[in-house]
């Protein structure tokens, strides 16, 4: 079993960069996949990045394409998601989550989860 805690949320203007970081222990980091998810108030859990276990593939949400990075590094057991020209719609709770080895956009492939970090855009 693997533990997440994410880091790296705040509030920041429009335009601006966040870089979340999600560190893992309790298992093989170079073994399992990460994604990042963000989920409002009333809102299903939106997919926003993932990467493999070995960082070869990514996949990005439409609409943060171009503006958002996934890295990962597995000699510090974690994972980023460097976020910029940041939009207010960006605004909500993100989380790490981690499943093995390959990188999935559906959020009930992953199987452990960190508590969440808020990111606030503003206008």
């Amino acid at each position: 079993q693997v533990q997440l805690v994410e880091s790296g949320g705040g509030l920041v203007q429009a335009g601006g960069s966040l870089r979340l970081s999600c560190a893992a222990s309790g298992r093989t980091f170079s073994s399992v996949a990460v994604g990042w998810f963000r989920q409002g108030p009333g809102k299903d859990r939106e997919f926003v990045a993932t990467i493999s276990n070995g960082g070869g593939t990514t996949y990005y949400e439409d609409s943060v394409k171009g503006r958002f990075t996934i890295s990962r590094d597995n000699a510090k057991n974690t994972v980023y998601l460097q976020m910029d020209s940041l939009k207010p719609d960006d605004t909500t709770v993100y989380s790490c989550a981690a499943r093995l080895y390959a990188a999935s956009r559906n959020p009930n492939a992953y199987g452990a989860w960190g508590q969440g970090t808020q990111v606030t855009v503003s206008s």
